[in-house]
């Protein structure tokens, strides 16, 4: 009953504006193509929209798309940004690249993963996780905190990908204001005087953590799924759950409409489409098995549901701006200064 009831939506949402086969919409996304593109395509399916996807590298997530987009910004040539954290389109709401739009299928998503504005909107959600190698770390043994990475124990033993891309770069940024810089700086030359590993993408984490190069890396949850799905020695702890514990970062995709971009009606269809609860549980039931943000979804077994999972309390917004403002001390300390 619930997923007819989803088509239904989707299916309204899609008949509004031009007919099927009608010019194009041009997506700019960060959000891993063998997650985002077979959802493009099923819009592309249902409605002969032309669906152009533009992607960036697994090592520059993220920040060769923002870099391009504020580039074009007098001259736009997307229509549609598809984040996989909602800090890149909040700085981009910043440098007036985006336009507000508030979509009807997002009534249902819970305020706090949506721009009150309607710059962007958030729709199923990441965590970040610390992915363990099971044959040699005993259940016992694993840490409960990414704050415990940095232990003796642990020397040489862990990977974490540059934190100057991607959802890394985000998690780093939401440290800095749950701990306050003093706390999330020490965290950082400690971890890198414990001789953790630095690799080029989360993707890079888990082949190492499921090779056994590493014992512990810290990913994200689509990753792990991955892992796990691949029958890999491995599998993910939701870090700091426990009383006096700073939670975990919640990561939601979000989509937004890029200001004077050239089809704006195709835009809004899409956005529109992408935010329905059966695109959710489309990615909820996927290899990445992404965490639905409309109530109800019916989330298989292997998903995380985010009832169950402390948030880390922090600001999106905050949170975003703060990223520009440690630009040089990631940079650095990448770098090993």
């Amino acid at each position: 009953m619930f997923h007819k009831t989803m088509t239904a939506i989707a299916l309204a949402a899609l008949a509004a504006g031009c007919g099927p086969g009608e010019g194009k919409v041009v997506v700019y996304s960060s959000e891993d193509r063998i997650f985002s593109e077979p959802v493009l395509k099923e819009f592309e399916r249902r409605t002969g929209i032309r669906v152009v996807g533009v992607y960036d590298t697994e090592e520059t997530k993220s920040a060769g798309l923002v870099n391009r987009l504020i580039a074009k910004k007098d001259n736009p040539d997307g229509d549609v940004f598809w984040s996989g954290d909602p800090a890149r389109p909040i700085v981009l709401k910043s440098k007036g690249v985006l336009a507000p739009y508030i979509s009807p299928s997002a009534r249902d998503i819970p305020d706090r993963f949506k721009d009150k504005e309607g710059y962007w909107t958030g729709f199923s959600a990441r965590t970040r996780v610390l992915l363990i190698n099971t044959d040699l770390v005993k259940e016992s043994d694993a840490p409960s905190s990414i704050l415990d990475l940095t232990a003796p124990r642990w020397r040489g033993q862990v990977a974490i990908a540059n934190p100057l891309f991607g959802t890394t770069s985000f998690h780093a940024a939401a440290l800095f204001e749950a701990l306050g810089e003093e706390k999330a700086k020490k965290w950082f030359h400690d971890l890198r005087a414990n001789d953790c590993r630095i690799v080029a993408s989360n993707g890079e984490v888990r082949r190492q953590v499921a090779s056994g190069g590493v014992k512990i890396g810290l990913s994200d949850s689509d990753d792990a799924s991955v892992a796990v799905l691949d029958k890999k020695p491995v599998r993910a702890i939701v870090p700091d759950q426990n009383d006096g514990q700073i939670g975990n970062l919640v990561m939601p995709n979000t989509v937004s409409l890029i200001q004077g971009c050239p089809h704006p009606e195709n835009a809004k269809r899409l956005i529109d489409f992408l935010l329905t609860a059966e695109v959710e549980q489309m990615l909820a039931e996927a290899e990445c098995a992404q965490s639905p943000l409309h109530p109800g979804v019916p989330i298989p077994p292997n998903v995380l549901s985010l009832d169950k999972v402390k948030p880390m309390a922090i600001d999106y917004h905050r949170t975003a701006m703060r990223l520009e403002r440690i630009a040089g001390f990631l940079k650095t300390w990448t770098e090993g200064g």
